[in-house]
């Protein structure tokens, strides 16, 4: 069980998974997020990788909001990599990754899974707790308690993580080893009308630095 968004971390962790031998389920959700590219793209991984099957759950946290992904705020734009590590910004959505994590588990109990795969880094990123390794320990304890599979001792879940602790460039470089074709992906947070990448949002920025540093050309980086 991968889950996959469609962005460059989600996309390593199932080319990853799928290297290992695992036969690989793909989530990915319709959460009510300002855009659809990440969707579109987050098919054509699954796709490409080969996934044995991908579901697209729609829960719509707009009706919540307290995001600029699900809500109408400005998605803050251009800022230097000392301001993206301090505090948690206004493109956290809360309790995302619990949300997800909660459907993937349910998914993986129905399939008899003991494997999840989250594409979560801690390294590169810009300061969501619910990417932090200590996080998806208490998660997987949770899980390893809240499930019949798991009380009856049927199987034990595992979240694997294995881009936790890697840089943005570690991880670009890691899915070149990999043959990933990272034009399937998308990471812009507020993509233009035409379809474009901003260039300027975290999400945009972190991209560009780990593409550079690895030394290798972002195809996203000539889309017209």
């Amino acid at each position: 069980m991968c889950l996959v968004s469609g962005g460059l971390d989600s996309a390593t962790c199932l080319a990853l998974a799928r290297r290992d031998g695992f036969e690989c389920y793909a989530l990915s959700f319709d959460y009510g997020q300002r855009h659809q590219l990440e969707l579109e793209a987050s098919a054509r991984v699954a796709t490409a990788l080969g996934a044995a099957r991908h579901l697209t759950l729609r829960i719509d946290l707009r009706a919540f909001g307290g995001s600029a992904l699900t809500e109408d705020l400005p998605v803050p734009k251009g800022r230097s990599a000392a301001e993206m590590g301090q505090g948690i910004p206004v493109t956290y959505v809360p309790a995302r990754n619990t949300v997800f994590l909660s459907f993937a588990l349910a998914w993986a109990e129905t399939l008899e899974c003991s494997d999840i795969f989250l594409g979560v880094n801690a390294i590169d990123y810009s300061g969501y707790p619910d990417c932090r390794p200590e996080y998806i320990a208490a998660f997987e304890r949770m899980a390893n308690l809240a499930t019949r599979a798991g009380v009856e001792g049927r199987t034990r879940v595992k979240i694997h993580t294995p881009l936790i602790r890697l840089s943005k460039a570690e991880i670009v470089k890691l899915g070149h080893e990999l043959g990933l074709d990272y034009g399937l992906t998308w990471s812009c947070y507020d993509p233009s009308p035409q379809g474009r990448p901003c260039g300027a949002c975290d999400s945009c920025l972190l991209r560009r630095k780990g593409f550079e540093e690895a030394g290798l050309a972002d195809p996203l980086a000539s889309v017209p």
